[in-house]
């Protein structure tokens, strides 16, 4: 299995942000800070990285799902609308960032566009493949660090014929002081009815 797949896909998304951001053809525009992201949302995104984020989210969806593009890419980030007392309607995501964001990946040359067969979009490219998968080596080694080696638990005697014989003993003072102390109760029960 590729490594892509297994490593932690928030890690995953944190570290390509993080790196995407030391590349100069991926860069936020000025309006990034105050733009919604779609006719869903209520409000810009909190994190002042968002588009970083995105970016590097972008590109391990394209990785995954290949070619992919941005009408599928909208309907992927968009979200339920809350419009009052009306019930919830799906929007789609704003397709200009999505567009402007694959076009930087692709002049950094991580993505380019594709066609298999019907379907055309964009793929990850060699230089892509080795990005993501550089950071998701890099995931794993970290996380095998940070994992002790477990030890494997001691094995206790086995039960011999006697210690079962005397669990079961055990067992069934238990279940004969319930049922008593249940008669005993319907006792009690009668005498107060009287």
């Amino acid at each position: 299995m590729d490594i892509v797949y297994s490593a932690d896909s928030e890690e995953l998304i944190k570290r390509c942000s993080e790196e995407l951001k030391k590349l100069e053809s991926v860069k936020a525009p000025e309006w990034a800070l105050y733009v919604k992201t779609g006719a869903g949302n209520e409000r810009p995104p909190n994190n002042p990285d968002w588009w970083y984020v995105r970016c590097a989210s972008l590109l391990r969806k394209i990785y995954f799902y290949g070619p992919i593009g941005v009408s599928k890419l909208r309907r992927y980030y968009g979200n339920r609308k809350n419009r009052g007392d009306a019930p919830e309607k799906f929007y789609k995501s704003g397709g200009s960032h999505i567009r402007m964001m694959l076009q930087q990946l692709e002049k950094e040359g991580l993505i380019e566009q594709s066609k298999k067969g019907i379907h055309k979009g964009r793929i990850v490219t060699r230089k892509g493949h080795d990005f993501l998968r550089k950071i998701s080596k890099e995931i794993e080694k970290e996380k095998k660090e940070k994992k002790p080696k477990e030890e494997k638990p001691k094995t206790t005697k086995k039960e011999t014929k006697s210690d079962k014989k005397d669990n079961k003993d055990k067992a069934k003072k238990d279940s004969t002081n319930v049922k008593k102390t249940s008669k005993s109760s319907k006792k009690k029960k009668e005498v107060k009815k009287e």
